[in-house]
C-alpha cells in the first residue's frame, strides 16, 4: 500500500485507537483528531490534532492539510437513556450537519477518499437476514442521524467527485470494549444462573480487529468507491453460545437456566430494561459476503478468536 495520509477523527474512541495503531503500523502516515489532548496511550508517529466539537461550524483546515482519505468515525452515539428533550436534533448536529461540513472542507482541501462508519441500524433492529438490498428502516434518532448523514455524503460525492465509502457495522467489540458486552462478561464471571437457556437466536457481531482490518483494505481498493458496505464477522452467534465461549475463554462454568423468552421481555418491559434484553433475545443478522468479495477480504479473526482475545485483555 502507498504511503497514504489518512486522518482519522473520533480518534480517542475504541475504534479510534486501534484504527490509528494498525495504519500506522500498515506504513500510513496518520493524523487523528481528538476533543482533549493526546491520550495516555498515544500511538507513536501519530500526529494529534485537537478538534472543538463537531458541528456545521466545526473548522478542520489545520486537520485536513495533506491527507489524502479521511475515515469519519466521530459520532454522537446511541445511548440506552437518552437525557436530551429533542434527541433527533442532537443526533443532527452532530452526526448529520457535522459530517456534511467535514466533508465539504474535505472535498475543497483535495482529499481523494472519504470513509464514513454508519451503522446496521439503519436497516433496522433484525429480523430477516439483511444484506445489500435491505431496504432502510431506520427505528430510531440514532438512526435516522446516520442515514441521513450518508445522503448528505453522497450529494457531496456528486457535486465534487470525492470518493465515499459508507460502511455499516453491527455492534463492534474487542480489547478495551465497554458496555452491553463487558456487563455479560461481568455476569459470566461472576458464575451467577442465567435465565437464557430457551434462547434461540443469532446476531452478527464484529470483532475491532476485523473492523480495522475491512477500513485499512477500503483505504484504496478501487472497488470500494461509491460502496455501501455491509460489516460483519463470518459467522453469526446465539447468546447462549456467546455466553459459553465468554466462559470458556474465562475458565469458568457457565449456569443457564431456561425461562421463556415472551416473560423475559414482559419482566424487561416491566423494569423499564425491554430494549436490553430485546439485544439478547433476538436475531441480527447480516450477510456481508459481497463486501468480502468486493474488498477480497477475509476476517483475520473467527469469532471464537475474537472473543478470547476480547476476554484476556480486560
Amino acid at each position: 500500500m502507498s504511503n497514504l495520509h489518512v486522518l482519522v477523527t473520533g480518534a480517542n474512541g475504541f475504534v479510534g485507537q486501534a484504527l490509528c495503531a494498525k495504519l500506522q503500523a500498515c506504513g500510513c502516515q496518520v493524523t487523528a483528531a481528538v476533543r482533549q489532548s493526546a491520550p495516555t496511550a498515544a500511538v507513536f508517529g501519530v500526529n494529534y490534532v485537537q478538534i472543538a466539537n463537531i458541528d456545521a461550524h466545526t473548522d478542520w483546515q489545520q486537520a485536513l492539510s495533506g491527507v489524502d482519505v479521511v475515515v469519519h468515525l466521530a459520532a454522537r452515539v446511541h445511548v440506552m437513556q437518552e437525557t436530551v428533550s429533542d434527541p433527533l436534533g442532537a443526533f443532527r448536529e452532530v452526526n448529520v450537519a457535522g459530517t456534511q461540513n467535514l466533508a465539504r472542507q474535505a472535498a475543497q482541501a483535495g482529499v481523494k477518499r472519504f470513509i464514513f462508519l454508519s451503522s446496521i441500524k439503519v436497516l433496522g433492529e433484525g429480523g430477516a437476514l439483511l444484506n445489500a438490498d435491505s431496504p432502510v428502516e431506520a427505528q430510531d434518532a440514532y438512526a435516522a442521524s446516520k442515514w441521513e448523514a450518508e445522503q448528505c455524503l453522497w450529494d457531496i460525492a456528486r457535486h465534487t467527485g470525492m470518493e465515499v465509502v459508507i460502511m455499516r457495522p453491527p455492534l463492534i467489540y474487542g480489547p478495551g470494549v465497554k458496555g452491553n458486552f463487558l456487563r455479560l462478561l461481568s455476569l459470566v464471571k461472576s458464575g451467577l444462573p442465567l435465565p437464557l437457556a430457551s434462547v434461540q437466536n443469532l446476531r452478527t457481531l464484529l470483532s475491532l480487529e476485523n473492523c480495522c482490518s475491512l477500513i485499512w483494505r477500503a483505504l484504496e481498493h478501487p472497488a470500494a468507491a461509491g460502496q455501501t458496505l455491509l460489516l460483519g464477522d463470518l459467522e453469526a452467534i446465539s447468546t447462549p453460545q456467546l455466553l459459553q465461549t465468554l466462559a470458556d475463554a474465562l475458565g469458568v462454568k457457565l449456569r443457564l437456566w431456561p425461562f421463556p423468552v415472551v416473560g423475559l421481555k414482559l419482566i424487561a418491559q416491566l423494569l423499564g430494561k425491554r430494549a436490553e434484553v430485546d439485544r439478547l433475545c433476538d436475531s441480527l443478522q447480516i450477510n456481508a459476503q459481497r463486501t468480502y468479495a468486493l474488498l477480497e477480504w477475509q476476517p483475520p479473526l473467527s469469532v471464537r478468536e475474537a472473543i478470547k482475545l476480547s476476554v484476556q485483555a480486560q
